[in-house]
């Protein structure tokens, strides 16, 4: 990495949606990258705006609406900024049934994706190198963004401390979410930090060691 990175995490409106901004810590660039926009963005977008930062892409771990219900308000605020989720949810984020807002008094309709997200890319900010890893199960275009340098990986709903994504949605399935987990965040070291959609930090080795849903 030409320079160190900070991931910023901001714990977003009554959903507690962990969403984040990564951009260099030494200052050299404005560019930045989100993950996730979650209700009520104004304390992300506020950072953003007070780091003299610019977006250059959102990119979603996964397309329920409590992820991306913030995307028109940053396409508003940037316009110009690139939306990535993976092929099997572009259709969510048009969808209010898929993107599970129809249960709500308000369905969500955000704007489109403009690319796509696949197993193995690399995607490059400041000189660092992100891996995408498909992690399907608690929906089937979940992604995992991991940066081997950093030792962190963003995880979406997959995994959470002591526990996993619920698997009682519309294309939901349990067995393929534990072996998304076994495969694609326990193949990563165990000292690897764990951001979560929701709830702490947590760890590849803690929670290969002691998560409940996880045990032989």
């Amino acid at each position: 990495m030409s320079d160190p990175l900070h991931i910023e995490t901001f714990s977003l409106s009554d959903w507690m949606t962990n969403c984040f901004v990564i951009h260099s810590d030494a200052g050299g660039s404005r560019t930045c990258w989100i993950v996730d926009a979650g209700f009520e963005p104004q304390p992300l977008v506020e950072y953003v705006q007070r780091h003299d930062l610019m977006p250059s892409h959102v990119i979603l771990t996964h397309a329920h609406v409590d992820h991306i219900a913030g995307l028109s308000e940053l396409r508003q605020q940037w316009p110009q900024v690139a939306i990535l989720s993976h092929e099997a949810e572009h259709a969510f984020l048009t969808d209010p049934r898929r993107n599970l807002s129809a249960m709500m008094d308000r369905p969500i309709r955000v704007p489109a994706a403009t690319g796509k997200l696949e197993h193995g890319q690399s995607l490059e900010l400041d000189g660092a190198s992100f891996e995408v890893r498909h992690t399907p199960g608690h929906s089937p275009g979940g992604i995992t963004l991991y940066q081997a340098d950093l030792g962190v990986a963003i995880v979406g709903d997959a995994l959470f401390a002591s526990s996993i994504g619920r698997t009682d949605f519309p294309g939901s399935d349990h067995a393929t979410l534990i072996r998304s987990i076994r495969q694609q965040i326990f193949s990563l070291p165990d000292e690897t930090r764990v951001l979560s959609g929701h709830g702490p930090e947590t760890a590849v080795g803690r929670e290969r060691a002691s998560n409940p849903f996880l045990r032989v």
